[in-house]
């Protein structure tokens, strides 16, 4: 059956309960990690955080927010590559359920320049907190496209150098090449499912340059990378 992708789907997905906890949910997170790091995902943030860097004075502290953290893998990337390339990073993970950031804080244990927090991102961004960077990989398609647009205007209060998002492609291709990698890498069902949904919730880059359109960007840049996704990299300064 051919899949249509012309429109983003409004499907919930499973994690989207942010009351779930359990080795299920843990398997999904681990397993979502490895196949972002093994596809390339992480590099495509790096990429975009080095983008929004490359003026900086490397003695100076760079405070680093990652939105819906998930186990913690893309902040536990950064500090190795802090550490690699003496570098100062602050890194706080934020995801709304409390399972998941306790998960992500037992596997960061040896990383003390990682802290995280179990909030809710729409009050997050009315609090008075300030960033360098704010990060939101493979995230953002969870919300609606009102919400989208809520998030970033807040992202944008908080982020002194910039934003960098790295989300899905929708695409028919990259769902049935998701089914494939099911097998491979033995889903479980629900990550399967969830798997399916996030892609069909994800993004096209006409939608991407309507959000811009409709936010005011001035400074941005959004380019298609592998594996299906979309990099949207935004200045605030």
């Amino acid at each position: 059956m051919f899949i249509n992708t012309r429109y983003r789907s409004n499907s919930p997905e499973i994690m989207d309960d942010f009351e779930m906890e359990g080795d299920l949910l843990r398997d999904a997170l681990d397993k979502i990690a490895s196949i972002n790091r093994l596809l390339g995902g992480n590099k495509v943030t790096l990429q975009g955080l080095r983008w929004l860097l490359k003026d900086h004075s490397p003695g100076n502290e760079v405070s680093i927010l990652d939105v819906g953290c998930g186990n913690g893998d893309m902040l536990r990337t950064l500090a190795d590559y802090a550490a690699e390339n003496d570098l100062r990073f602050n890194l706080v993970g934020i995801d709304a359920n409390n399972f998941t950031i306790k998960h992500a804080g037992n596997l960061s244990a040896e990383y003390p320049n990682i802290s995280f927090l179990c909030a809710d991102i729409f009050e997050e961004i009315k609090q008075p907190r300030n960033y360098d960077v704010i990060l939101c990989t493979l995230t953002l398609h969870h919300f609606k496209d009102s919400e989208i647009i809520k998030l970033i205007n807040g992202f944008m209060t908080q982020a002194a150098k910039g934003i960098v998002i790295n989300d899905l492609h929708r695409s028919a291709l990259a769902y049935y090449l998701f089914m494939a990698l099911c097998f491979v890498f033995g889903l479980n069902k629900m990550s399967r499912d969830d798997g399916l949904v996030s892609i069909l919730r994800g993004f096209k880059r006409k939608d991407l340059l309507a959000y811009s359109r409709d936010l005011g960007l001035k400074k941005y840049s959004i380019k298609w990378k592998w594996a299906f996704r979309y990099q949207w990299l935004i200045k605030t300064l």
